[in-house]
């Protein structure tokens, strides 16, 4: 069977799925010296070159498919097909992307709400592990999936007749720059993309580094609680009030960096994402850094005026318990440190089993200290050799440098190899008039190295793209998506519309579901369903979007028209002008964003949900008068429409500060009925309610 497979599936690339025969197929090969190897529909991977089924058969649920589960031979690469019946299928699939990539047994399966959709937009399936771990970065990047996607044809053509089916691409996140990377480095595998909360080569550790520095001085100050008052609907909005200078100058860093001020609403618990995954690459690549921070000459660790070395710890205790659990492992201190940042340090083993070994944690609750996920992971062994009574060394030194590491990596033209006009323009703040960096630079730049494709994005994209940013990302900032139309738009020119949307998406950030993320993905504790949509809902429309594009030729509607300001990200405020594909709502309580009123005195509220032009009409609105996140009270609307005008009046009971929240939903052909392409947005008030009646003592007379 594996042989008969095989053939079958270097036949028909050289057959084209129905084409001219040629002698051999080619081997995919780089198109020149030093660059990646470049997949083409008719080319043969070097490695990924024998698929092997281990699993076919019919399954019912979510829906009736055929399941097909396998492998290539000899490598780590795993992949499943969800092949809907005939009478569903309409000459497509849709390929979901990981972030990253597992050779946990399983992920190369896709989630059931992937299947069903795929089945009710006429399309099946397709999904790998990502190539699995260890391998090679382009095999991670795109070459796995490519390989799959080719070998889903060819049973795709067994099953339903010769043709070619039409294949569509998309991942998020760490996916976003496989989806990239795959746009880039391929031809005629994929029609078209969909890479969504995108981030840039220059994403990593940048971003994350920049946001732990702002939380660092922020939270040692407790001037989260009023950052987050002065965002918050009827606030002031100045984030700056009552700051000092060295709280004012990180945020002002991360602004303009690009980080959305609105997203600070999760101040008290935000962690710092991916950055303590990343930090073994970038010690492993700049070893020498994390001793010149604390020694050299313009670096913070050497500066009088930061509070860096305050919350320095290096503290000596004991293990006194390990405690392990499918969620992960924690480790209890005999004692521990009252002071200092220790969202993420080193756990230094002076004796014992692991003496001279570092391990790394994820933060420390009272004594008892998390260990870092993805270490555990890695390296199970490691937490089981440990035993009560070993010597540690509580050390956030490493972590405390990686904080302002960005300053070190601004990528002048003349250190970016890879463009002479790069374009990071939220690294210009770390720049003097002149243009020289005002920091000293390490002698390479990390980012582009971190990006686990084996490629850097150039914008030289094959196939029509649509790309989702959203504007509440604090893990994947949201100039970086004008970033890369801008480089696609280089490559493209005027020719940029007939191939490239650019949709950003408001009150929405980089994991798509509220409670959960996508698989792999970082998202922060905290997110609330009064303040975020899910977005997965417009990831259904725009493959929806984008097939009809590709295969009839319907263009897709207009791009977010948008401006970038000191990093910042803005859209206009109405439907028809900011277009798009997401319904825009306003709400009003008493005719104002904030309103003051007694218990028991009746609020007034009014709304209004209007769709741009095309995308569709309004299906659902739901109130949420308390801000709870459970939008009891859903709307009657008789008929779909593209403007719906609510108002409705709410008492409240009880004094205190309430942010009523309105999140309406649209649907492209204005079906109330369909689970799919259900797209949301909201809108937040402030209403402060005071006691009615007042006590006061006075003074006799």
């Amino acid at each position: 069977m594996e042989k008969i497979l095989a053939f079958l599936f270097a036949a028909l690339l050289c057959l084209g799925l129905g084409g001219t025969a040629s002698a051999d197929p080619p081997v995919c090969a780089p198109p020149a010296t030093g660059a990646p190897i470049f997949v083409t529909e008719d080319c043969v991977d070097p490695v990924l070159n024998n698929p092997v089924v281990d699993v076919d058969e019919w399954r019912q649920t979510p829906v009736p498919h055929r399941y097909v589960n396998g492998h290539f031979e000899g490598t780590g690469t795993r992949f499943s097909f969800y092949f809907p019946p005939k009478d569903k299928y309409e000459g497509r699939f849709f390929h979901y992307v990981l972030p990253s990539p597992s050779s946990r047994p399983g992920t190369e399966n896709t989630p059931e709400n992937n299947i069903a959709f795929g089945s009710a937009s006429g399309a099946y399936y397709v999904q790998t592990n990502g190539g699995g771990s260890p391998a090679p970065a382009t095999i991670n990047g795109y070459r796995a999936d490519a390989a799959a996607s080719k070998f889903s044809r060819v049973l795709a053509a067994a099953m339903y007749g010769n043709h070619r089916p039409y294949g569509y691409r998309y991942g998020g996140s760490g996916g976003g720059y496989k989806t990239i990377s795959g746009a880039e480095n391929t031809s005629g595998v994929w029609d078209g993309s969909v890479p969504f909360v995108i981030g840039s080569p220059m994403s990593l550790p940048n971003m994350y580094s920049i946001r732990a520095n702002a939380l660092r001085v922020l939270r040692r100050g407790n001037k989260c609680s009023a950052l987050v008052d002065a965002i918050e609907p009827g606030g002031s909005g100045d984030i700056y009030a009552g700051l000092n200078q060295e709280e004012r100058g990180a945020l002002t860093e991360a602004t303009r960096f690009g980080f959305p001020p609105r997203s600070w609403y999760t101040c008290e618990l935000m962690s710092v994402g991916a950055l303590p995954l990343i930090f073994p690459g970038v010690k492993a690549i700049d070893p020498t850094y994390f001793t010149d921070f604390w020694n050299l000459p313009g670096y913070l660790g050497t500066d009088p005026n930061s509070s860096v070395r305050e919350d320095r710890v290096q503290f000596e205790t004991e293990v006194d318990a390990v405690m392990t659990g499918p969620q992960g492992a924690a480790i209890q201190l005999k004692s521990a440190p009252n002071w200092g940042d220790l969202t993420s340090f080193d756990l230094i083993f002076l004796s014992g089993n692991n003496v001279g070994k570092t391990l790394l944690m994820a933060g420390l609750v009272g004594n008892v200290a998390s260990v870092e996920p993805y270490t555990y992971m890695a390296n199970p062994a490691f937490v089981a050799a440990i035993q009560p009574g070993d010597k540690v060394k509580i050390d956030n030194s490493n972590f405390l440098a990686l904080q302002t590491y960005h300053r070190h990596q601004v990528p002048t033209p003349d250190r970016y190899i890879w463009d002479p006009s790069p374009g990071f323009y939220v690294f210009d703040q770390f720049l003097k008039p002149d243009g020289t960096p005002m920091y000293p630079q390490r002698p390479i730049l990390v980012g582009p190295l971190m990006g686990g494709t084996g490629t850097v994005q150039n914008g030289r994209i094959h196939g029509k793209m649509i790309v989702m940013e959203t504007l509440m990302d604090i893990d994947a900032l949201p100039w970086q998506a004008d970033w890369y139309r801008t480089k696609v738009h280089e490559y493209l020119g005027k020719d940029l519309d007939d191939q490239f949307r650019l949709y950003y998406i408001d009150n929405a950030d980089h994991g798509s579901e509220v409670g959960t993320a996508l698989e792999g993905q970082i998202v922060d504790p905290g997110r609330l369903p009064t303040h975020i949509v899910r977005y997965r809902p417009v990831l259904e429309q725009l493959l929806r979007d984008l097939s009809a594009w590709v295969e009839r030729g319907v263009k897709p509607l207009a791009s977010t028209p948008y401006k970038v300001a000191d990093g910042q990200v803005k859209v206009p405020a109405l439907a028809d002008v900011r277009k798009g594909i997401q319904p825009v709502v306003h709400l009003w309580a008493n005719g104002r964003e904030r309103a003051e009123v007694k218990v028991g005195e009746p609020v007034k509220f009014f709304a209004i949900i209007d769709m741009p032009p095309k995308a569709g009409k309004v299906v659902a609105a739901e109130w949420d008068f308390e801000g709870v996140g459970d939008y009891p009270v859903a709307e009657e609307l008789r008929h779909p429409k593209q403007t719906v005008v609510l108002k409705a009046t709410y008492t409240f009971s009880e004094p205190g500060t309430y942010f009523p929240v309105l999140r309406a939903t649209s649907q492209r052909e204005g079906d109330p009925d369909t689970p799919w392409a259900r797209i949301e947005n909201l809108d937040r008030v402030r209403v402060v309610v005071t006691p009615r009646h007042f006590h006061h003592r006075g003074h006799k007379k």
